[in-house]
């Protein structure tokens, strides 16, 4: 069969619902088995740099992990009935306060991404945060235990291997930060 031909396979394949709770959904089409967000329900990822280049990351327990992730703030935009219609930047702005006790000027929608395209629909759309400013403690909301970090970009792969000898998981999107570092060998060659 030739890629083009099991592409359309799959494009014609009837979508079966395995499995929905009230915020994932387990999927099958064809052989390909994925989990997507109940309700369409997108995440909102902030990357928060303020004014003497620190970036705000968060710290909290990761249920399927069992372990502390170090992550981006961010959450989900519309994830409750009464917020269905909920703007991007919006949410981007109520989960930064809500996570780290900031608020931002202004957010800059910098484009949207897949997390692991090969097992999961959900996409974020990722934000840049300008003009920082404190204006309360943070930790989330509810059942949520968050704590914030202020760490200096020139720190941040120090910060994620002390972090990571701590036993604590590391987000993907925590690569946009070491970037820098992981890519200097390689351009150096």
């Amino acid at each position: 069969m030739t890629g083009e031909r099991i592409i359309q396979t799959w494009r014609d394949a009837a979508e079966q619902v395995v499995w929905q709770g009230r915020f994932i959904t387990t999927k099958q089409r064809g052989n390909w088995e994925y989990v997507s967000r109940a309700r369409n329900i997108r995440a909102a990822v902030i990357l928060a740099i303020d004014a003497e280049d620190h970036v705000l990351l968060v710290e909290q327990y990761r249920v399927p992990l069992r372990r502390n992730c170090i992550e981006l703030p961010a959450g989900l935009v519309g994830d409750s009935a009464d917020s269905e219609n909920e703007d991007t930047t919006d949410a981007a702005n109520r989960e930064l306060e809500e996570e780290t006790g900031y608020q931002a000027d202004r957010m800059e929608v910098l484009g949207e991404f897949y997390s692991s395209p090969g097992m999961v629909t959900e996409s974020f759309t990722l934000l840049r945060a300008h003009g920082l400013r404190q204006v309360g403690p943070g930790g989330g909301v509810d059942d949520e235990a968050i704590t914030t970090h202020r760490v200096a970009l020139s720190d941040i792969p120090d910060f994620i291997a002390r972090r990571r000898a701590m036993g604590d998981a590391v987000d993907v999107k925590i690569l946009l930060l070491l970037a820098p570092t992981l890519l200097a060998p390689a351009l150096t060659r």
